[in-house]
C-alpha cells in the first residue's frame, strides 16, 4: 500500500513552491525542475524574481490565480507555520515540507484546515521511487 505522500502525488497537478531558488545548484531550485520535467505544473512564489523555471513568479500564495493541489516549501522551519496558514487560506489540499524541514505548529495548522500533511522528505525522491509522472 502507497504512504499519504505517494497518494498526495498520484492525486495532484499543481505544486506551489515556496522558497523556489534562482541558484540552479540549490535542492530549491532542482527539486522543482525534476518535478516540472516530470509533468507536474510548477508555480514558483519569490519575493522578487520574475520568472523561474519558465514560469511567471508570484510574491504570495494568495496572488495565485488559480488552484494549488500541493504547497511544497523549501524555507525555515520558524516560517513554516505562516506558511501553512496561507495553504489553508488558499485551500491547497496539501502541505509539504521538504527534506530536513518539520514544523509541529504548521502540522496542526494544516491538519485542522483539512489539508494533508507531509514534513521531512524530498518531493522529487518520493516521486522517482513511486515512478509518478503526470
Amino acid at each position: 500500500m502507497a504512504d499519504l505522500a505517494e497518494e498526495v502525488l498520484k492525486a495532484a497537478n499543481t505544486i506551489a513552491v515556496v522558497g523556489l531558488s534562482r541558484d540552479p545548484a540549490k535542492a530549491a531550485h532542482s527539486v522543482p525542475a525534476a518535478m516540472q520535467a516530470a509533468g507536474f505544473r510548477v508555480i514558483p512564489v519569490h519575493p522578487s524574481a520574475d520568472e523561474l523555471l519558465g514560469e511567471k513568479v508570484y510574491r504570495s500564495l494568495a496572488d495565485i490565480p488559480e488552484p494549488v493541489d500541493i504547497v511544497d516549501v523549501f524555507r525555515p522551519a520558524r516560517e513554516a507555520p505562516q506558511v501553512a496558514e496561507q495553504a489553508v487560506a488558499i485551500g491547497a489540499k496539501t502541505l509539504w515540507l521538504q527534506q530536513g524541514i518539520a514544523s509541529a505548529e504548521a502540522r496542526r495548522i494544516a491538519e485542522s484546515g483539512g489539508l494533508n500533511y507531509v514534513e521531512d522528505r524530498c518531493i522529487a525522491v518520493v516521486r522517482a521511487l513511486a515512478r509518478i509522472r503526470k
